[in-house]
């Protein structure tokens, strides 16, 4: 019975112990910083990976506080070297992940200091929200505009409508919510216009990528 238990407990350690191996980690230094949740990262090998903040939305370089979220990344990060916590490659090629200089999590940071968002499509640290909670409350960053619009709003247009401000008698526009239903690119942009944002997960402004692919 001892046997049967330590073999469990050294078949448990492996399968643990090769997971957090599996965790890819990369380091490098800063060497472009393109808007308040992208960064261009210098690698071994002299090759460049464009890195993608996870969890978090900064401001569009065009709307307020947008050039501000920039330069508090840069603040933080350019021309240092950083590891980075790989979660997943996006559809641009972009490496999403969590930079930390030293001790300090970058992409925490940048919403404490109300310079981005939590990305709630794609947010599962849930102390995020919180750090968010508080920078509003104090009005920090972004928060001290008296109507922040989330960059996901923004980059399809502006602040989203509700869905039946947009019907009218020629373009109704029902009561889809998900790609499977929808049957045409054309179909997909009307309700995307109506604001059904579902249809765009990715937050790019384009519904239904194999739908609106060509």
């Amino acid at each position: 019975m001892f046997k049967n238990f330590t073999n469990t407990i050294l078949m448990l350690f492996f399968l643990f112990g090769n997971y957090a191996l599996a965790v890819e980690r990369l380091e490098g230094k800063v060497v472009g910083v393109h808007d308040g949740d992208t960064l261009t990262l210098l690698v071994t090998g002299n090759k460049t990976l464009k890195i993608r903040l996870a969890q978090i939305d900064a401001p569009e370089s065009q709307q307020a506080f947008g050039q501000k979220s920039k330069q508090s990344l840069s603040d933080m990060a350019f021309n240092k070297y950083v590891l980075v916590d790989k979660e997943a490659v996006d559809r641009y090629g972009r490496i999403v992940g969590t930079v930390f200089v030293g001790d300090l999590n970058v992409n925490r940071k940048q919403v404490e200091q109300g310079m981005a968002w939590v990305y709630r499509q794609y947010a599962h640290d849930n102390t995020l929200l919180q750090h968010e909670a508080n920078a509003k409350q104090a009005g920090i960053g972004l928060w001290a505009d008296p109507n922040p619009v989330p960059p996901w709003e923004y980059r399809h247009g502006g602040e989203v409508k509700p869905v039946a401000a947009k019907q009218s008698a020629g373009n109704s526009c029902g009561s889809k919510r998900y790609c499977k239903q929808i049957n045409s690119c054309e179909e997909a942009k009307q309700y995307l216009a109506c604001g059904v944002s579902s249809l765009d997960r990715d937050g790019d402004g384009v519904p239904c990528e194999k739908l609106c692919a060509n």
